[in-house]
């Protein structure tokens, strides 16, 4: 039997927008603790963005973010020596999660020259419905489409 799950911590919000959110954001960003560098980095690429479009940069890196943030996955599941992708819903939590996630690895990959580049040119792609982070939410949402077959099989 599975032990217990543990707790979640309640996160304290971000300084600058008293944003729980952002502090998520903040905490995937972040690398080997150094969380002042991850602040000044998602700042500053928002500063950015703001100066790009013209906007509120807060405003485009949560349209941004619910624009990546996907509805339907597949899983994997094992029934009689097959292995059959399955769709199903995204629970509200792994939704955040994965779009943070996705929004944070996709920045990285691009060329830039700081991660402050790199990410305020992800955000203002994924707010205009293009960009790596985007484009693996369409692929999620087409594999699932194209297993819908299977939806039978969820448990």
């Amino acid at each position: 039997m599975r032990k217990s799950q543990p707790k979640k911590i309640p996160l304290a919000p971000d300084p600058k927008f008293n944003d729980k959110l952002v502090t998520r954001f903040v905490n995937n960003l972040m690398w080997e603790g150094k969380k002042s560098v991850a602040l000044n980095i998602f700042y500053d690429a928002l500063e950015k963005v703001a100066k790009q479009t013209g906007e509120d940069g807060y405003e485009v890196w949560k349209k941004a973010l619910s624009n990546v943030t996907p509805g339907v996955e597949v899983r994997s599941r094992r029934i009689g020596g097959a292995t059959f992708q399955i769709p199903s819903e995204v629970r509200p939590d792994r939704k955040v999660s994965l779009s943070i996630k996705w929004m944070v690895r996709y920045s990285r990959e691009r060329n830039g020259r700081s991660m402050a580049d790199k990410l305020a040119n992800e955000i203002i792609a994924a707010s205009k419905g293009e960009g790596a982070a985007f484009k693996k939410k369409e692929d999620t949402h087409r594999m699932a489409e194209a297993n819908k077959a299977f939806a039978h099989f969820r448990v």
